[in-house]
């Protein structure tokens, strides 16, 4: 068993005594040392054995002297920040009573001094609050403290943050110069070569590092205290050390546990001028281990700020959707102090995105009077979501029926569903091949056949009259292909359409027991999230094909989404949930921020089989196109269906060894026809394979002009000359049997045709 001094044995007795239900009460101050200001340095902790390390989670200890995990933010069912302490970064404050902090990286080398003040000014000018840059070596280091010293001359005082791995030596250095320090965990002092060796199976095994561990930090943290620059301790999920790796596995909690451990070396100095971050490239794993460490600091009594982003999230809307998924959930329930957007583009171009989700969150924290309206408005339920795990609702698909004349299995799908909203002008006779175009269909002399991303199904507020033999054509062909016509009750009462599926409102539904009008083979229910418990268990017995969950415009889309999906759970109600979310054209810039957000937030928690967006307003300024890839794009970032290729990709920085845009760009259009398969783009390996931890295929440089190619965590093909290196990849990804050719457009005609 591990011995502690009689000095961390009294550190953790106050530990538990101050725990007075930190999750309701007020929040406790965080640190015991806080009476001790005036101390000196030589009077905390020289050893480890005297650090008050927190509780083992492994052990029981934690649950033991501080109780189980409950709650992740400040209130389940109001938007409320989580309430921090307030952390300085020069002239830049993070905290719950600050606006949340934008950020960026540099992409110049750092030793490059002027071009590397150059872009920062350029930051500055957007209005970014803080830029962090690459801090490799001595070099770096002596041109950052020029660097600093270069913007003050020009009249910026934006904060810098160095980027720091495997050097704390040149970490102490750079302090001198910036105003926060970015040390990851994984690789600062816990990855050492030797800790590859070892198989940590006991507490005391694990434990025992810790001398290592904090004889490396403790420098840099008296430092950092001394010249009171700011630090954030930054896991990432690919680059947890060997040691954690073999303790707790490739987990939300690994990344928890890593990041605590390096708290406690801060907090034994009396040291609290830091935040955290838990990013991975993976939204789900992002949040989920976000949500895990709030959870803790509210069961410690810890309250440090917390900066958000999804690492290495890509370029363009899919480089945006996958950072508003995981950044966007956190934001929605008051969680995150300071954000950076991570894409394979200019630092400049990130700031857009950056900016409106920080605006997105501040709207709807209930401090402004509509959106606690709104929050005030959504009737009463219990939250029973567990935020430790993951389990996604999967919603019943439909089976074919002998007596029907379509397959209706295919109107929707396992893996998540899109539907799309269709209207009566794209029906005519010019238009139909676009419509199904836009549709994702392949075609063959005219008549559309599915693929692998086109829509499920379909839905028309107005319906064609029969006369109109056209689009009455255009529709029954969508229909044999399996393709779903949904459509309004009262439209189909009108003039039936055959094969449809019936939507009615949930109160229409009851109303009419659920009676299909002519021609009608399915029922579809519209919820609104407003109405009673007793109406919503009706869905039941109405047994409906399909849930359109549209919340009303006067209640929270989050919780009344959540409520509805808690009375489901409780009563069984196994209907599969689409998503319907109305967008204005002006919107259309920030689309995949908004769904990536507000729809992205409950897919998170597997809440939902689907999704519809529909452009409201008469403006038409979407196509039809654009918003079926973008539905796409939203489900294959909730790790739901995979549709195409899916890249890993580093923004880039001062390490990156080849020209990361256009090297994206000439993989993407290679490989990205392949779904199911994962390429992850890498500049450098600071922060190790296991930053490709999601991907089938890892494209790494390694010295200038030269690029490793890795299967999984494991380089299988070393130094290939940068020219060659896509040609490369293609083949490896074939003998791995991964790999298909393009269809060209003759091609998929005849395969259409057989």
């Amino acid at each position: 068993m591990t011995k502690f001094s009689p000095f961390a044995l009294a550190t953790v007795v106050v530990l538990a005594s101050q725990n007075a239900n930190a999750f309701t009460g007020p929040m406790p101050k965080a640190t015991p040392f806080s009476s001790k200001s005036s101390l000196r340095m030589a009077d905390y902790p020289s050893v480890y054995t005297d650090v008050q390390w927190t509780p083992s989670i492994k052990s029981g200890a934690r649950d033991e002297i501080l109780g189980p995990i409950a709650n992740y933010c400040e209130d389940l069912y109001s938007v409320v920040r989580r309430k921090t302490r307030t952390v300085e970064c020069g002239p830049i404050k993070f905290g719950s009573d600050h606006p949340i902090v934008r950020q960026t990286m540099a992409t110049t080398d750092t030793a490059d001094v002027e071009k590397s003040i150059e872009q920062i000014m350029r930051c500055a000018d957007k209005g970014f609050d803080l830029v962090r840059i690459t801090v490799q070596g001595k070099r770096e280091a002596n041109a950052a403290m020029k660097i600093r010293e270069g913007l003050f001359q020009k009249g910026y005082d934006i904060p810098l943050c160095a980027d720091m791995h495997f050097q704390p030596k040149v970490a102490l250095m750079v302090a001198d110069a910036v105003e926060k320090i970015r040390i990851n965990p994984g690789n600062f002092a816990d990855g050492r070569k030797d800790f590859e060796e070892k198989v940590y199976e006991t507490e005391d095994d694990y434990v025992k590092e810790r001398e290592y561990l904090f004889n490396a930090m403790l420098p840099l943290v008296e430092k950092c205290k001394q010249l009171n620059r700011a630090m954030r301790i930054g896991t990432n999920h690919g680059s947890l050390s060997s040691r954690v790796l073999s303790f707790y596995g490739d987990t939300p909690r690994g990344m928890v546990e890593s990041a605590i451990e390096f708290a406690d070396i801060c907090r034994s100095q009396d040291y609290h001028n830091f935040v955290f971050s838990m990013k991975a490239s993976n939204p789900l794993v992002m949040v989920q281990s976000y949500r895990l460490l709030a959870a803790e600091q509210y069961r410690l009594g810890w309250d440090y700020p917390l900066h958000l982003g999804v690492t290495e999230a890509g370029e363009g809307e899919d480089g945006r959707m996958k950072s508003a998924i995981g950044i966007g959930t956190l934001l929605a329930d008051g969680i995150g102090d300071t954000v950076r957007v991570s894409l394979t583009e200019d630092p400049e171009f990130e700031y857009e995105p950056c900016n409106r989700l920080a605006e997105m969150a501040t709207s709807r924290l209930a401090i402004n009077p509509e959106a606690a309206s709104r929050q005030k408005a959504t009737k009463k339920y219990v939250d029973t979501r567990d935020i430790t795990t993951f389990a996604r609702r999967k919603g019943k698909v439909l089976e074919k029926k002998e007596e029907e004349s379509v397959d209706a299995s295919g109107f929707l799908s396992q893996d998540g569903s899109v539907i799309s909203a269709v209207t009566l002008d794209m029906l005519t006779k010019e238009n139909v091949p676009y419509l199904y175009a836009g549709l994702g269909c392949k075609t063959a002399v005219g008549m559309p056949f599915k693929d692998i991303a086109t829509s499920d199904s379909i839905f028309l507020r107005k319906v064609p009259p029969s006369s109109d033999s056209v689009a009455r054509t255009a529709l029954r062909r969508l229909a044999e292909v399996s393709v779903g016509l949904i459509a309004p009750a009262e439209e189909l009462e009108k003039d039936p359409l055959p094969n449809s599926i019936a939507l009615m409102s949930l109160t229409d539904a009851i109303a009419k027991n659920g009676q299909l009008p002519a021609g009608a083979i399915r029922l579809a229910v519209t919820v609104n999230g407003d109405e009673e418990d007793d109406d919503i268990k009706k869905v039941k017995d109405l047994d409906p094909a399909i849930v359109l969950l549209n919340t009303a415009p006067h209640v929270s889309t989050l919780h009344a989404s959540r409520r509805v999906f808690e009375i489901f759970k409780a009563e069984g109600i196994e209907t599969s949930v689409i998503h319907h979310y109305e967008v204005n054209a002006e919107e259309s810039n920030d689309l995949a921020l908004e769904i990536g957000t507000r729809v992205g937030s409950l897919l998170t928690d597997g809440l939902g089989d689907g999704v519809m967006v529909e452009e409201v307003g008469g403006q038409n300024k979407l196509t039809l196109d654009f918003l079926r890839k973008s539905s796409f794009s939203l489900l294959q970032g909730c790790r739901m269906r995979s549709t195409k290729t899916e890249f890993v990709s580093c923004p880039s920085c001062g390490r990156t060894l080849f020209d990361l845009q256009e090297t994206t760009a000439k993989i993407t259009e290679a490989t990205g026809h392949l779904p199911g398969v994962t390429v992850a783009v890498m500049g450098c390996i600071v922060n190790g394979p296991g930053e490709m931890a999601d991907a089938d295929f890892g494209y790494v440089g390694t010295i200038p002009g030269k690029i490793d190619l890795y299967y999984g965590k494991e380089v299988v093909r070393k130094s290939i000359p940068e020219e060659d290196a896509v040609n490369e990849l293609v083949d490896l990804i074939k003998e791995y049997g991964m790999w298909k050719e393009k269809e060209t457009a003759d091609e998929e005609e005849e395969l259409v045709a057989a």
